[in-house]
């Protein structure tokens, strides 16, 4: 059986890694299976727990950390966890899997599976575009854009240690790059 390959497409909060990702899901020659991350934040309006993340108590995250549940695991802000249940690796079977993660996340699943996967750094055309998408959410106080934005500066840092950094400016433009880059790990 051939083993499953691994695309980590990792960016800043509103560089439009999930808009990206959910394009490449729909390309069935990629046959791609979504690796659904845990999270202890609370669910955004039209966030499904099972769908989007796995959405667990904070104590409950602490608990699968001490279990080892984990592939890898951050606390991306202040008291808010995200990270990568061992059973999304072990449920992709056939699939090759797409992960939509943190970016330190996508660089621990890189060191732990170098052959086998892909990282992609979205970024964001500037720091004023990237709070301007914060902003259009409509879901983020001010205080959390803030944050956000000083952590997405820190994390366009490490875009360099990632196999490739795409701008996204022009959404289709950017997709496209990603598609290809992404169809000739898989298929090349």
């Amino acid at each position: 059986m051939k083993k499953s390959k691994f695309i980590v497409i990792a960016a800043p909060s509103g560089s439009g890694k999930t808009t990206i990702v959910n394009k490449l899901l729909d390309e069935k020659t990629l046959n791609l299976s979504f690796s659904i991350s845990a999270t202890s934040r609370k669910p955004r309006d039209n966030e499904k727990n099972g769908e989007n993340y796995f959405f667990i108590s904070k104590e409950e995250f602490k608990n699968k950390i001490n279990s080892n549940d984990f592939i890898e695991w951050e606390e991306v802000y202040k008291g808010v966890f995200y990270g990568t249940l061992i059973s999304q690796l072990e449920n992709s079977k056939e699939k090759n899997l797409i992960f939509d993660i943190d970016v330190m996340g996508g660089l621990n699943i890189k060191k732990k599976y170098k052959n086998q996967t892909l990282t992609i750094f979205i970024k964001p055309p500037s720091i004023i575009e990237l709070q301007k998408r914060l902003r259009n959410r409509n879901s983020e106080t001010e205080s959390n854009i803030k944050t956000r934005v000083d952590k997405a500066k820190d994390e366009m840092l490490l875009a360099d240690k990632f196999d490739y950094v795409v701008e996204n400016d022009i959404l289709e433009t950017s997709y496209n790059e990603v598609f290809n880059l992404v169809n000739n790990f898989i298929n090349g």
